[in-house]
């Protein structure tokens, strides 16, 4: 059992800088060795409205930001008001006497008044609640001053010598303040061996590219995939990545296209909305059998819908995504992590079976924090290329250094869309002597030739749209599929797929250890191909299924129904732009065990 499991919230407006304290205090614990995951509940303004940052630490793992909050640093009236209520006998509030004021709370609530005013002595900066208040925080946690005084240094070390000394006088003032007058927390943080790494989803993702060995990023910039254009362009030159922000969505899949053509790994990212423009090139990737990788951050639907908020809504987008049946691959990240590691498996499976992958990701992890282990993050994986035949007589398996593969003839007899058993035919980039060939958008023969040119050639268009299709067999040969987590004798089985990962495997625990009730956990990532045989072995034998989504409809319910004629005992769904808690899947899962109900619907209590 961990030793310690804080969650510490900060709350403003936007302009207060509340990212701030929220990246030293991430900072600080993953340097401690423990784990942590980070939800920022935002609004798209610049100044304004209400931010709400929940940081969970712990030295077990930290899957989601969890169901109560022991400490809430108040920066603005507004934020006692809303989650003064929530504070339970244990936790603190921090709030500076002379700006915030406090209202009825629960017994063993600690309000701890900063006088903000006295302790910034000479200094006026504005925001110097933010830093006092860390002072105060990490003395009520145990944690030496040093640790601090280092991670501010970091922190301001572009701002200067000044600004550092001026937020560690402050920040020491709050520290030794707290020593005096408030009682510290029940556990201090402990400090573990071996230090933590800590990133975002967008960040991870953009990590990853850069493992797969992305050589072409494009995007236009659209919350709340921009975090990925902006890694690529902070890291472009180091990385020796060309990385373009082009004028809309439809330029962006084409140049992505142009580039994979040429012979690069080429990655691109938007929203849904971004993403509804890109459906047209998606088809043409595929009919000239192009790999190119597309994220696709969901965030709250339809139209511009809520820009700054979560969602799993745009399943049935990506699998509709362009006219006509066409291959494709589709993955959706469980984790902050699984965002590094689904990039240089989808590359992979993209380069050996010559169709576009889409990564379908969300807010919630995209945008959220959370620790990862440095050894688990493989920045040089295995790269192949598939079936590439560059100059040189090179091509992309392993290293780039294995000779031509088969299939390339350079009599001029090479055919790019040759039609074979499983599907796959020799990919040339253009330039290679001998490997003459045409790609158009328009159905073609096996050199490329369109074959409306002549006439319309149905058992032409039928055979290579059959040569097209066969490669999901391929596919789904070789893709691993889902595992049951936990016993198949279950009193029930929780179904989800991408995001809701870690806080099912939370939930499972607390039925288990608070409910005394048995469940077992299957989460799918592979969405496209779908496993659907192995996934029915293992429902087929489950008790009862409740199925989890972020979205109204229960889109994976109606995809996997259509797939397998499966449907599920039970949902919980929800949809209001902020993710599952814990305590909402136990309760729901209690409410519907009961009989009371077959649609659970959580109310939000905390992320407002």
């Amino acid at each position: 059992m961990p030793k310690v499991d804080y969650a510490f919230a900060i709350g403003g407006e936007a302009g207060q800088g509340i990212a701030t304290p929220g990246d030293i205090l991430a900072r600080i614990f993953v340097r401690r060795g423990l784990q942590l995951f980070a939800y920022n509940a935002y609004q798209s303004i610049i100044r304004g409205g209400h931010i709400f940052l929940t940081i969970r630490t712990s030295d077990g793992p930290v899957r989601n930001h969890g169901d109560r909050l022991d400490s809430l640093m108040a920066l603005n009236q507004d934020t006692m008001d809303r989650h003064l209520r929530l504070m339970g006998a244990g936790s603190s509030v921090f709030f500076d006497i002379d700006k915030v004021k406090p209202g009825a709370v629960a017994a063993g609530v600690q309000l701890c008044a900063i006088p903000v005013k006295q302790l910034s002595g000479t200094s006026t900066n504005k925001l110097n609640m933010n830093t006092i208040s860390l002072g105060v925080m990490l003395q009520m946690l145990g944690v030496d001053f040093k640790t601090l005084e280092d991670i501010l240094a970091l922190q301001f070390k572009k701002k200067g010598d000044a600004v550092i000394a001026e937020n560690v006088g402050v920040a020491k003032a709050g520290y030794d303040y707290a020593a005096a007058n408030f009682k510290p927390f029940k556990t201090p943080l402990p400090l573990l061996n071996k230090p933590m790494g800590v990133t975002t989803g967008n960040n991870a993702l953009g990590l990853g590219g850069a493992a797969a060995g992305v050589k072409f990023y494009c995007a236009y910039p659209m919350s709340p995939s921009t975090g990925v254009l902006m890694w690529m362009a902070r890291h472009a030159r180091q990385l020796g990545i060309m990385v373009r922000q082009v004028e809309d969505e439809i330029s962006v899949a084409n140049m992505a296209i142009g580039a994979a053509h040429g012979g690069v790994r080429a990655m691109c990212a938007t929203s849904g909305g971004g993403f509804a423009l890109m459906t047209e090139a998606l088809g043409t990737a595929s009919m000239m059998e192009i790999p190119m990788v597309c994220i696709n951050v969901q965030r709250a639907g339809p139209s511009t819908g809520v820009p700054t908020k979560t969602e799993q809504g745009d399943l049935w987008q990506v699998l509709g995504a362009g006219q006509g049946d066409y291959p494709r691959l589709i993955v959706a990240p469980t984790s902050v992590a699984d965002c590094f590691h689904s990039v240089p498996e989808m590359f992979n499976y993209a380069d050996k079976f010559q169709v576009p992958g889409i990564i379908l990701t969300d807010l919630l992890i995209s945008e959220g924090t959370a620790s990862v282990d440095p050894d688990e993050l493989n920045l040089q994986p295995k790269i192949d290329r598939g079936s590439l035949i560059l100059p040189n007589g090179a091509n992309g398996h392993g290293n780039g250094d294995v000779a031509n593969p088969s299939g390339g003839a350079i009599d001029g007899s090479y055919l790019r869309f040759k039609i074979t058993k499983d599907g796959i035919s020799p990919r040339a980039v253009p330039g290679v002597p001998g490997h003459l060939h045409v790609v158009a958008s328009d159905e073609h023969d096996e050199d490329g030739g369109i074959i409306s040119d002549e006439f319309t050639n149905p058992h032409k268009r039928r055979a290579m749209h059959e040569k097209r299709m066969r490669k999901m067999d391929g596919a789904l040969a070789v893709i691993p599929p889902p595992k049951l987590v936990g016993p198949a004798t279950a009193q029930v089985t929780l179904l989800g797929w991408g995001s809701t990962d870690g806080v099912i495997r939370e939930a499972v625990e607390k039925l288990a250890a608070e409910e005394g009730i048995v469940a077992s956990h299957l989460q799918i990532r592979w969405l496209v191909p779908l496993h659907c045989k192995e996934i029915m072995e293992i429902l087929s034998k489950s008790k009862k299924v409740i199925m989890i989504e972020n979205n109204f409809s229960g889109q994976f319910e109606r995809y996997l129904r259509s797939e397998t004629g499966f449907k599920p005992h039970g949902h919980v769904r929800k949809y209001d732009g902020e993710p599952f808690a814990p305590h909402h899947i136990v309760h729901a899962v209690k409410e519907q065990l009961a009989g009371k109900t077959t649609v659970s619907i959580p109310e939000q209590e905390i992320m407002v």
